[in-house]
């Protein structure tokens, strides 16, 4: 075979398609040995991280490709549980990017250890990026989709109180002085207020001198007593001189008019009428110009005496603007307090939605840079001398989390140092002592909470961190740094309407009894399946008054109790402590409640079933660990 042969079977050998079905037509997947039926759409979830399907013709069967991370797989990913393969040879259709902080979704670092990014490759050949690191143990499922669900909130009313505004306008103008609002009037003095406007609303005027807008005094007036239209026809202009002496009549005799006022306009509104009533030869000009006299001398008296009238809709305009601004910045500044005032108030009329990530209303200016570098399965921080760790299984969960939660970094500029602030906030918490403050961020272990998610369809965490968190949503004490990598923030100022979620909170005997005041209120207010399973500490001497009051709750449905030393919890120190050094024994017994309403009663009852299962979970844990400690000895 000859060199031309040779590297022609390479190529096409090398050859791959992009599979990608929203973008393809049937026809366009006549791949041979491929039959349509077979190919597995990419979801779009996989598909914003990076996945599309290729095919290979060397090994004639399809496979994944993540743009990336340059990873190959030859089954359909899972996120967060992928497996690198080896032994797939092809060429690449674009070379690997080249990693700065101004290419999106390239993360600036590498993952890779210290030995392979080491080595250097020749400028010509572009290298592979490394495999994202795998830890050993996982102690979380970030796939698990939450079914928390919570009232959205309303939006701010500035479009509803400006809508309302012009309402009052409009109505003002019929009332007092009979006529629609000019056109376009209203919009005019929005433009002619934020000439001298000096308030904080963009669009409602607050502050503004003089009170009483020109703009809007003159156009009104322009329209009293009647509105003056574009005359046509001789006909039109007939009805309109009549209309004009009738309305200026009858303005004067209600009004509060001067005697010398009401002379003129009534002796001049009624020669006019008299002229229509005699000559019916008129041409439109005749009209016209008997229209133009009547304005001249009715015209100031009808204005003098719809002055206090016109001014008072001006004034009155402005005042309601000006209420509907301050309004408008209660509610914003409400909304920026933490928890929010009134977070729980009775449920207003707003549509149901699955949960998301708390967001911050201000944007997050510029970050200061920090250094990353790995020592053996520890990742170190550094900013200004001063460096935190973290375990590299752990750093890997923070990138996903930050990945699926944070919405103004998609190009991971501001990770590092948002992981920083993470670590540090967390180790200033937990305070500088051996062990110190670990058994407050303690979590309960892995079997159980895949038992909690498949028996009781558990999928959110009322206390948790992003380090110790087991589903991908959660609420923790920190929504400033916390809200990027999943929080809800605080549970106290959070309110879900229906959903499942696990309760293990701080044993703070004040914390524990206001959580149980939440639940209560919580499950009465909705109709929704909703369903609370705390785990809290059985203590008896002398007993917390949490577990007196959740023990004679009219929503618990069921009370599990777990014996000391048979059950064990994950270290709150999980995310940097050793693997052998992950659980610990419980030294004290632990209950385990089910607060639910009547719909979450219906849908997630602990039926004996149920409840062997959860406890046959605990009961495996402890179990192997004693074998462990036994082969150890």
């Amino acid at each position: 075979m000859s060199n031309d042969s040779q590297g022609s079977v390479k190529g096409e050998a090398a050859m791959m398609y992009c599979l990608s079905v929203s973008d393809l037509s049937v026809s366009d997947l006549s791949v041979p040995g491929l039959s349509v039926s077979k190919l597995v759409c990419v979801t779009d979830e996989l598909v914003q991280a990076g996945w599309s399907k290729c095919w290979s013709r060397r090994e004639n069967r399809p496979y994944y490709f993540n743009r990336f991370t340059n990873q190959s797989l030859w089954e359909v990913p899972v996120l967060g549980q992928h497996d690198v393969i080896s032994c797939l040879c092809c060429f690449q259709v674009e070379p690997t990017t080249p990693i700065s902080p101004s290419t999106p979704g390239v993360k600036p670092w590498s993952s890779a250890p210290e030995d392979k990014q080491a080595q250097t490759t020749t400028p010509t050949t572009p290298s592979p990026a490394p495999a994202p690191y795998r830890p050993a143990v996982i102690y979380w499922d970030l796939d698990i989709q939450t079914n928390a669900v919570i009232r959205e909130r309303p939006p701010l009313q500035r479009a509803q109180l400006v809508t309302k505004l012009r309402q009052h306008y409009h109505e003002l103008c019929h009332q007092r002085e009979g006529i629609d609002p000019p056109r376009e009037s209203f919009n005019r003095w929005l433009l002619e207020r934020k000439v001298i406007d000096k308030g904080h609303d963009p669009l409602l005027p607050s502050d503004c001198d003089p009170v009483i807008s020109p703009s809007m005094f003159r156009e009104v007036m322009n329209d009293i007593p009647i509105r003056l239209a574009r005359i046509k026809y001789k006909e039109e202009a007939r009805k309109l001189l009549f209309k004009y002496a009738e309305a200026a009549k009858k303005m004067i005799d209600s009004r509060n008019a001067s005697p010398e006022s009401r002379k003129v306009v009534k002796w001049n509104a009624e020669d006019t009428m008299s002229w229509l009533r005699r000559d019916h030869s008129a041409s439109k000009e005749d009209y016209m110009d008997r229209l133009e006299h009547l304005r001249q001398q009715c015209g100031p008296h009808v204005t003098a005496v719809a002055k206090d009238s016109v001014e008072g809709i001006c004034s009155k305009i402005y005042q309601l603007s000006a209420e509907y601004s301050r309004r408008l910045r209660q509610t914003h500044l409400n909304l920026l307090q933490d928890p929010p005032t009134e977070a729980c108030a009775s449920p207003q009329q707003s549509r149901l939605v699955y949960c998301y990530p708390v967001r911050l209303a201000i944007p997050s200016p510029p970050l200061p840079r920090v250094e990353l570098h790995f020592e053996n399965d520890v990742a170190c921080l550094r900013f200004r001398g001063e460096m935190v760790k973290v375990n590299r299984g752990h750093f890997s969960k923070l990138e996903l989390l930050y990945r699926y939660s944070c919405i103004d970094d998609p190009r991971f500029e501001k990770f590092l140092s948002r992981v920083w602030c993470l670590l540090k906030r967390y180790q200033v918490m937990f305070g500088s002592g051996a062990n110190e403050g670990t058994g407050l961020q303690g979590a309960l272990p892995v079997a159980v909470f895949e038992a909690l998610n498949r028996q009781f369809g558990v999928s959110f965490e009322c206390f948790a961190s992003p380090l110790n968190c087991y589903f991908k949503q959660f609420s923790s004490a920190f929504p400033d740094i916390d809200g990027f990598f999943g929080s809800r923030g605080p549970f106290l100022s959070f309110c879900p309407v229906s959903g499942s979620f696990e309760a293990n909170p701080p044993f703070c005997e004040e914390l524990m009894d206001a959580m149980v005041t939440h639940f209560e209120g919580l499950l009465d207010q909705s109709s929704e399946p909703l369903s609370f399973i705390v785990f809290v500490p059985e203590w008896r001497d002398p007993v917390t008054p949490a577990l007196t009051r959740m023990e004679g709750s009219r929503f618990l449905r069921h009370q599990l109790n777990v014996p000391a030393y048979e059950h064990e919890y994950r270290s709150g120190s999980q995310h940097i402590c050793k693997r052998d050094e992950m659980y610990y024994r419980a030294v004290h017994g632990t209950a385990v409640l089910f607060l639910q309403n009547d719909a979450g009663f219906a849908k997630w009852a602990p039926t004996p079933e149920r409840l062997a299962e959860l406890t046959a979970c605990h009961s495996a844990r402890r179990l192997a660990t004693s074998s462990v400690a036994n082969k150890k000895t």
